[in-house]
């Protein structure tokens, strides 16, 4: 298979990146094409749907193979569960599916159409193979069952900021870089409040600890 696009993140890295789609208010990508696919024909009458599915690759797991079993971060680390059964990114063809919502196709002079998005939860640079539209009498089933993860991740983490170290943001991302905190980034095993974390963001390098009484403290941002 040939990637048709890449995303365009702020997210920089893996650690840090939501677990699942549209789980952060506002966090906006682009999907800007290869070359060979930089043609308005290819995007003729996408305009006419609110949300689109991504097939992308987890490009940083190819060559890190792959288990018939897995520890959700969702259940803390401490159970398995069948590969199939999860959406971890060690899988056999390491593939991933994310809903998001288009917000408009805009042009660039070199780069020709891009799909400006919100919700992505891929990291800067990830492949895309393909994208479809999202058809809600087909594809939303809201009365499903959903296994070990029957409702949205809850922002289990209280975040704060002083307004000096927060104004070396851009406002747009401030709510985003938040929300990202909140639902607690650090691996299920980790638990030291002395321990100071360092999770990339757009441009910046934000260092931040956790109290034991679940309170983020950004303590820099660079």
């Amino acid at each position: 298979m040939t990637p048709i696009a890449h995303i365009r993140s702020p997210f920089t890295e893996k650690f840090g990146i939501p677990r699942q789609s549209n789980v952060i208010h506002g966090l906006e990508s682009l999907v800007v094409f290869e070359p060979d696919y930089r043609l308005a024909d290819a995007l003729r009458g996408i305009e006419d749907f609110d949300y689109l599915w991504l097939i992308w690759q987890f490009s940083e797991n190819v060559e890190a193979g792959w288990s018939p079993t897995v520890r959700p971060p969702r259940l803390g680390g401490n159970r398995r569960l069948g590969v199939f059964a999860t959406r971890s990114p060690f899988r056999p063809n390491a593939l991933g599916l994310s809903s998001v919502q288009l917000l408009e196709v805009v042009t660039d002079a070199n780069e020709g159409p891009m799909l400006r998005v919100a919700g992505a939860d891929l990291k800067d640079g990830t492949p895309i193979f393909d994208i479809k539209p999202y058809i809600p009498y087909t594809d939303a089933h809201p009365d499903a069952r959903s296994g070990f993860a029957p409702s949205a991740p809850e922002h289990c983490l209280n975040v704060h900021c002083s307004d000096d170290l927060l104004s070396k943001i851009p406002e747009h991302l401030r709510q985003p870089l938040l929300e990202a905190l909140s639902l607690d980034p650090r691996p299920s095993y980790h638990s030291d409040p002395s321990r100071i974390y360092g999770m990339k963001f757009h441009n910046f390098d934000i260092k931040f600890q956790v109290s034991a009484e679940g309170v983020l403290d950004i303590i820099n941002i660079f």
